[in-house]
């Protein structure tokens, strides 16, 4: 059953990127393929090196214990589960990664769950870059 998950090979980083981010390795769950595609340019130009995608929370805790990203990139509306529930899920797991959420909607709509999630933080998907991801995680 194809869970959305696609692996990607390790990608070269951009000559034209002045900071880059130590290699840190990238898994990108949106249920929009377009949006993955997006993102995936927007952070390899950033410096990040994309490792996966996965369109829905079970392919995204299948893909992250496979793949051992840094950062998992996720969109808290998916189609199975919550970017919250999921996050909870990844931090369990035995070396986590640093969780960033996303979303189309503000952080505040989201109340305070977002400030009491296992999360690096929030970016909304308007405001996407490898700058600003690179922000969060410090």
């Amino acid at each position: 059953m194809d869970r959305g998950v696609h692996l990607r090979d390790r990608l070269p980083a951009d000559d034209s990127v002045s900071e880059p981010v130590a290699d840190l390795r990238v898994l990108i769950v949106d249920d929009h393929p377009s949006f993955r595609s997006i993102a995936g340019r927007m952070l390899t130009g950033g410096g990040f090196t994309v490792v996966g995608e996965a369109a829905d929370g079970a392919g995204a805790l299948l893909a992250a214990l496979h793949l051992r990203p840094d950062v998992v990139l996720l969109d808290i509306g998916l189609p199975d589960t919550d970017g919250f529930r999921v996050a909870e899920a990844l931090a369990g797991q035995p070396d986590p990664p640093a969780v960033v959420l996303m979303s189309s909607r503000a952080s505040a709509d989201y109340g305070p769950v977002v400030g009491r999630s296992p999360v690096a933080g929030f970016i909304s998907k308007a405001d996407l870059s490898g700058s600003a991801v690179r922000r969060l995680l410090g």
